[in-house]
C-alpha cells in the first residue's frame, strides 16, 4: 500500500505496507517486509559536506513507530532539521534522553550500509539483532546496558546456535561502542569484559570439511566432465583446474584477466580474506576460456541471463547428474591441497597461497610482501598437467 501524497495519519502508519513512505520536510516512516515500523528523518547540515564534497546529506533513526507517535517523531524531527540548520550535526547532539539500543543498532546499520559487500550482509546484521537482542535489551536505554543484559541475550543461543551467538556478540559490541564514543556510556564495553573474564561457557565444535574426491581420482572425474558441452561443466574444470571458490569462478569478469601476463587477478572484494588474488593461467585454463570469448559476456560463465553468471548451485547439480556422490565442488580446493602435500619440494606456504589462504602470523605476514607468483605458477601448472593427464611429477 503507497502513501498517500501529503501528510501521514494515525491510521495510515498502522496501515502501510512495506517501503519508505514520506511525512514531508525529511520525515519517513519505514516498514520493514517483516512488518516493523521506525522513524527516520532525512537532514543537510548546514556547510558541512561528505567526502565527495556534496552536502553532507544524513539519515537519523527516531525510534520505532510502536513507540514513538506520529507527533513525537515530527517534533523529533523538527529538532533534528533545527540542529542542521544552524551547522550542528545533530548525530545525539543536543539531545537530553539517552537513546535506546535498538535506535543505536539501527543507526549503526544505516551508517554501515555503503560498506557491506552486499544488501544481503546488511540485511542479515540487522536481522540477527532484531530476533535476538531487541526483544530483550532493545528498549533499555544504552547507559542501562551491562553485563547482565548481555548475557541475557547471548547465554540461550551460545551452546545452540553457537556461531550465530558470535556473530550477535560482535555486533553488540560494535552498537554500544558507538554510544560511548558519543558520551551516553561510562567503562569498558561489557561484550569486551564477558570474553576476557571467559564467562560464557567452552563450547567445542567440530570442524565440518566439505566432502571432497580423493586426488587419484580427480583426472578420471576431469575426463568425464570434459566430455560435457554444459556451460556448468566449462566452469567446473576451471574450478578444478585453479583450486578456486565457487562464488570466485561464477562472478568472474573478463576485465580480471590478463591473457598477455597469463593471470586472473580477483579484486579484494570477491575474496574471501578481502585481499586481491592473483591466479596464474595455466595452458589447460585458457583452452576452457578462449572459446567463451565468442559469447561477447560480461561474465566469463553466462547463465541463463545475458551477463548475468548462473547460479551458485550449478555446478553441484552437474555433480549429481554425473552420479557423483557425496562430493562438494569445494572439495576440490581439498583435493588440490592434499595432491600438493603429496608432491615433493612443494613448501607449504606455495600451497596454501595457491589457495588465496593467510599465511603466517601477523608479523610473518607484515614481512612476507610477495605473493609469490612465479612459484605459484610452477605448482598450477603441474597440477594442470596431473588432472587433465594423469601425469605425476618427478620425485
Amino acid at each position: 500500500m503507497a502513501a498517500l501524497s501529503g501528510k501521514l495519519t494515525k491510521n495510515l502508519v498502522r496501515t502501510l505496507g512495506p517501503g519508505r513512505h514520506g511525512d514531508g520536510s525529511g520525515l519517513y516512516l519505514v516498514v520493514d517486509p517483516s512488518g516493523a515500523r521506525r522513524w527516520i528523518v532525512r537532514v543537510t547540515v548546514k556547510g558541512q559536506r561528505n567526502r565527495e564534497g556534496k552536502p553532507l546529506r544524513t539519515d537519523f533513526g527516531l525510534g520505532g513507530a510502536d513507540v514513538v507517535t506520529l507527533n513525537e517523531a515530527r517534533d523529533r524531527a523538527l529538532e533534528y532539521r533545527r540542529l542542521a540548520k544552524q551547522s550542528i550535526n545533530p548525530r545525539y547532539n543536543g539531545r537530553q534522553e539517552i537513546p535506546c539500543f535498538e535506535e543505536i543498532a539501527r543507526q549503526v546499520h544505516i551508517e554501515r550500509l555503503p560498506t557491506w559487500k552486499n544488501p544481503k550482509h546488511g540485511q542479515q546484521w540487522i536481522n540477527t539483532l532484531a530476533e535476538y537482542a531487541f526483544p530483550k535489551i532493545g528498549r533499555l536505554p544504552v547507559s542501562e546496558v551491562g553485563q547482565p543484559e548481555v548475557l541475557q541475550v547471548l547465554l540461550p543461543v551460545w551452546t545452540e546456535k553457537h556461531e550465530t551467538a558470535k556473530r550477535l556478540a560482535q555486533r553488540i559490541k560494535a552498537v554500544l561502542d558507538v554510544p560511548k564514543s558519543k558520551g551516553f556510556r561510562d567503562g569498558e564495553n561489557p561484550v569486551t569484559t564477558i570474553r576476557d573474564a571467559r564467562v560464557l561457557p567452552t563450547v567445542k565444535q567440530k570442524v565440518q570439511h566439505h566432502k571432497a574426491m580423493r586426488w587419484q581420482d580427480v583426472p578420471a572425474f576431469y575426463a568425464e566432465l570434459a566430455t560435457k558441452d554444459a556451460m556448468a561443466a566449462k566452469a567446473l574444470m576451471f574450478t578444478c583446474l585453479t583450486a578456486s571458490r565457487t562464488s570466485e569462478v561464477l562472478q568472474a569478469r573478463w576485465k580480471e584477466f590478463d591473457f598477455d601476463e597469463h593471470l586472473w587477478t580477483i579484486p579484494a572484494e570477491r575474496m574471501k580474506a578481502d585481499k586481491e588474488h592473483r591466479v596464474p593461467l595455466t595452458p589447460e585454463m585458457i583452452a576452457i576460456l578462449e572459446p567463451l570469448k565468442a559469447l561477447r559476456s560480461e561474465v566469463v560463465f553466462e547463465g541463463q541471463k545475458r551477463h548475468k553468471p548462473m547460479s551458485n548451485m550449478a555446478m553441484l547439480m552437474l555433480l549429481r547428474r554425473m552420479k557423483v556422490e557425496g562430493i562438494t565442488v569445494h572439495g576440490f580446493r581439498s583435493a588440490f591441497r592434499d595432491w600438493a602435500s603429496e608432491q615433493p619440494n612443494v613448501p607449504r606456504e606455495i600451497a596454501e597461497l595457491s589457495l588465496a589462504h593467510t599465511v603466517g602470523n601477523e608479523v610473518e605476514r607484515a614481512y612476507a610482501r610477495s605473493d609469490l607468483l612465479e612459484k605459484r605458477r610452477a605448482l598450477m601448472r603441474a597440477w594442470s598437467g596431473f588432472v587433465q593427464c594423469g601425469l605425476v611429477a618427478d620425485g
